[in-house]
């Protein structure tokens, strides 16, 4: 396997209070977790700034602007009692856009078999009309919806495996039955949304988890219900919303994952790639707030991404 790791230099340009937990830390260990000599055979590129008007093909006429008035000329503005702006992150948005665009490219064009962004701010919470839990744009839709408008792939398939359920890719894609969305992620928790019965135009899969339940749970919920949904639906590309937040690890949630589960589902979704699209994967980050548990979760999820096997790594 060929694999793309899309870096975003300006990461830290999206600056949040002292405290938050989505912070630049986080990708500093991403960073820390790849320069090992395991990924060495990564092709690594830049980033580039995206054109953020692109956020208009799935947000509204306004939604734009709202980040615009809410973005200060200085400091920190807040936009709800979690999400925050600050005078670049409309720049540090573009460019995670840009990134993601970047690997959808190579990905699409058999540049790279498939490829992992690391990049910020997450996106899967935005909706058509609301950003909201820590999300600016929704970057892991735009994507989808470019793969459709630029390269002309007709059917898209959105895993989010974040503990959170990805209400703004759902809320943007519940009535096309050409993207298919599935969610697994802790219920009861924020967002509040993703139950089994939210099931779109029969394009949404939903497998809610509950609270201090384990990756053996989690194995079950995509084995008997999401997997044989994404392989009725035969996608032309999968994208991965990559939040590892479901580590045991984590502080904003209670579920029991290892790092190790992380590999096995990257491993399934990889089968079902070579079966259904050409291998052809993106990933993009979205949560995961525990520094070493995030680490350790995209350790295993690239490593398997490289060449189906983990090997030796830290749990």
């Amino acid at each position: 396997m060929t694999t793309l790791l899309v870096s975003q230099t300006n990461f830290a340009d999206h600056v949040t209070p002292q405290g938050h937990p989505e912070c630049a830390d986080r990708i500093r260990a991403v960073e820390e977790a790849l320069s090992r000599s395991r990924f060495d055979n990564l092709i690594r590129k830049e980033a580039p700034s995206g054109d953020l008007m692109l956020a208009e093909l799935v947000h509204d006429g306004k939604y734009l602007e709202i980040l615009r008035q809410a973005r200060p000329a200085e400091g920190i503005g807040q936009i709800d009692a979690d999400t925050f702006v600050s005078a670049a992150s409309l720049s540090a948005a573009a460019t995670g856009l840009g990134g993601a665009l970047l690997a959808l490219e190579a990905v699409l064009l058999g540049q790279a078999d498939n490829a992992f962004c690391a990049i910020r701010p997450p996106g899967h919470h935005a909706e058509i009309a609301l950003p909201m839990g820590f999300c600016l744009i929704n970057t892991a839709a735009i994507t989808a919806r470019e793969a459709q408008r630029k390269y002309g792939a007709e059917r898209i398939a959105i895993i989010d495996f974040d503990v959170h359920h990805g209400n703004g890719t759902q809320d943007i894609f519940k009535a096309d039955s050409t993207v298919f969305y599935a969610s697994t992620h802790q219920m009861p928790l924020f967002p509040g949304t993703g139950r089994a019965d939210e099931t779109g135009v029969g394009n949404i899969s939903n497998a809610p988890l509950a609270p201090n339940t384990d990756g053996q749970t989690m194995r079950a919920a995509y084995l008997e219900r999401i997997f044989p949904a994404l392989i009725d639906f035969s996608p032309d590309l999968i994208l991965i919303s990559a939040g590892f937040d479901a580590h045991e690890r984590d502080p904003l949630a209670q579920l029991n994952w290892q790092s190790s589960d992380y590999g096995w589902l990257t491993g399934k979704l990889m089968d079902i790639a070579e079966r259904c699209c050409g291998n052809r994967i993106v990933s993009l980050l979205e949560g995961g707030y525990d520094l070493k548990g995030l680490a350790g979760g995209v350790s295993n999820h690239v490593a398997v991404l490289m060449d189906g096997a983990v090997g030796r790594l830290d749990d």
